[in-house]
């Protein structure tokens, strides 16, 4: 998780420096993070809330980004299953794109350790705690970053990102989508309120669908197990 963290640190200092100039308080802030926690879902939210939106339009669009999770959730759901309900609360509170990428590939390991949901917790708390103390330092810095965001210090999430998606295309399915959903967020960038975003991943999973059906992936043994 180190990697991820080094990448979304920057970007939580970032937001807590533009929530801060954007007229809400420390605690606001602080609690968008810990409660929310989405770091694309707080940044147009610190948008909308600037602009005057209504908090029902707010809370609807934050939605819409965040529904991605629900994908994250559906893979991890064989491997969770069998939990309690005081793990699933829990993990499915603490799920993040970074979470879902070091843990996925965890429970996909040939190993049949029983115990492997620690790993997740482990995980996605660390990331859970450099985002809320990244989030505080741009809050105290506050007004003097309120230039932070010029300075391009994103492109550090950008490139975790790649990061996480780039080694996950190892079938056609998954190259097909991702170059399909790629392509469609260039061409529909302009679209306002991130819709090219959302055409994007509807785009990619229909494409990954049809190459899935097409050229399926003969399943390991251990992997139907």
């Amino acid at each position: 998780m180190i990697p991820m963290v080094v990448g979304a640190v920057p970007f939580g200092i970032i937001f807590g420096a533009l929530a801060v100039s954007a007229g809400l308080s420390p605690g606001m802030a602080m609690a968008m993070s810990l409660l929310v926690f989405g770091g694309a879902s707080q940044f147009v939210a610190i948008g909308l809330v600037t602009q005057g939106v209504g908090v029902l339009l707010i809370i609807l669009t934050t939605f819409v980004l965040n529904v991605r999770h629900a994908l994250y959730a559906a893979s991890l759901a064989p491997y969770v299953k069998r939990l309690p309900q005081r793990w699933l609360l829990p993990v499915g509170f603490l799920l993040t794109d970074e979470a879902y990428a070091v843990t996925i590939a965890r429970y996909r390991a040939s190993d049949t350790s029983a115990c492997k949901h620690w790993y997740y917790l482990g995980a996605a708390t660390f990331m859970y705690v450099s985002w809320q103390l990244s989030t505080l330092l741009g809050v105290l810095a506050g007004n003097q970053l309120k230039q932070m965001g010029e300075w391009g210090l994103e492109f550090a999430m950008v490139a975790t990102f790649m990061g996480i998606a780039v080694p996950m295309l190892v079938t056609p399915g998954m190259l097909l989508c991702g170059m399909v959903s790629g392509a469609v967020a260039l061409i529909f960038y302009d679209l306002p309120h991130q819709l090219g975003l959302i055409l994007a991943t509807c785009s990619g999973i229909v494409a990954g669908v049809w190459a899935g059906y097409c050229y399926p992936v003969p399943v390991k043994k251990e992997e139907h197990l």
